[in-house]
């Protein structure tokens, strides 16, 4: 995984998922679910890699 992706990828998809919210309040707890899979694999990638 390229460390880059690492630092901008987390603040664009909360970017992206606050603008969905905004646009479909309905979409909120899909969001948060996928939101914190999401970041759970992703701080858990080094530990399994």
């Amino acid at each position: 995984m390229n460390m880059s992706f690492v630092m901008v990828g987390p603040p664009l998809i909360s970017l992206l998922a606050g603008i969905s919210i905004l646009l479909w309040p309905r979409l909120l707890s899909y969001i948060v679910a996928f939101y914190l899979i999401l970041f759970g694999l992703v701080g858990l990638l080094p530990l399994v890699l």
